[in-house]
């Protein structure tokens, strides 16, 4: 009861907070929940939810707390199912979805040969896709991750980077350095790119390869052309997944130029083994205020195309 009321019962606050015409009482070990019955009804399915957490080992907090609650308002089938599925990238650590979208999406990724996450930034896209490679890798599925990405800068330009081939990339590829840091550490993810086993590269070397028994990564895809599109795809191998991620509010190609993630939502809805999943703001797992700015985007961008429509 402790670990389901919280410290000085703050979890039982905020489900009061969150049903304000419920009357919750906590007596003992039980808890005497009154008000109208279907708000009752869904005040106790959120103790129930989070009571499943802690019986699996899950420790509660207030983020998680939060997102049980969010989650039973909107009808979601056993939300506790979400927290309580894992991703294994090795050593004991594990990687949980942490709300609906991305339980869908990780479901995806494990049903379908080829994959496309797409939303907005904090949407947990890319790193859940690092994260099913890795458990790929270390459940032997597969003997090798390749991670690539389209070396675009994001409005910015550079000019010439100094070094060779990997120093010049590495700043494109940084972010996908970090999610490997965070789930196998610096030194073995050092001795997997030494062996091979890792690849980190730019799309432009993806031409001519055949990629076989791999797990392929390639993150910011709303930034390539529909032929690099065109042309990462058909690398497909043997024995081998593909998940393509990006965000199509952020096309930094500049020029007019067309995006290939656009492009490919037309041509491959329909195609068997190929899986879409759009995730919104509401899975944006950041700071809050980040899920707020991608709404507050939305609305704009929802508001100037109505406009323009209704110039025409």
């Amino acid at each position: 009861m402790v670990d389901l009321l919280g410290e000085r019962d703050a979890y039982l606050r905020m489900v009061e907070d969150a049903f304000p015409q419920a009357r919750i009482v906590a007596r003992g070990n039980e808890l005497d929940i009154a008000g109208p019955e279907d708000i009752a009804t869904t005040a106790r399915t959120v103790f129930d939810e989070l009571l499943i957490l802690i019986q699996e080992g899950e420790p509660l907090d207030a983020d998680r707390v939060a997102r049980v609650i969010d989650l039973v308002k909107s009808d979601v089938p056993a939300p506790s199912g979400i927290f309580t599925d894992s991703i294994k990238v090795g050593r004991g650590k594990q990687v949980r979805p942490k709300t609906h979208g991305q339980k869908v999406y990780v479901d995806l990724v494990r049903e379908n040969t080829m994959v496309f996450g797409i939303g907005p930034a904090g949407t947990g896209k890319t790193y859940l896709a690092m994260a099913c490679a890795v458990e790929a890798l270390v459940s032997g599925s597969v003997r090798r991750i390749i991670l690539t990405r389209p070396a675009v800068e994001a409005g910015e330009r550079l000019g010439f980077l100094p070094g060779d081939l990997t120093a010049k990339v590495d700043p494109y590829l940084r972010p996908l350095y970090d999610a490997l840091y965070e789930m196998l550490g610096p030194e073995e993810t050092q001795r997997l790119m030494e062996r091979g086993t890792i690849e980190i590269a730019p799309l432009a070397y993806m031409r001519g390869r055949t990629l076989n028994d791999a797990f392929i990564v390639l993150d910011e895809a709303q930034n390539t052309s529909p032929e690099q599109m065109k042309m990462f795809l058909t690398r497909l191998g043997f024995n081998s997944k593909m998940v393509i991620t990006g965000d199509v509010t952020q096309v930094d190609l500049g020029d007019g130029k067309s995006s290939g993630l656009r492009a490919v939502q037309r041509i491959l809805r329909n195609v068997d083994g190929v899986g879409f999943m759009e995730l919104t703001g509401k899975d944006v797992v950041r700071h809050r205020i980040v899920a707020a700015i991608v709404e507050a985007y939305r609305k704009y961008e929802d508001r100037r195309k109505a406009e323009l429509d209704a110039k025409r």
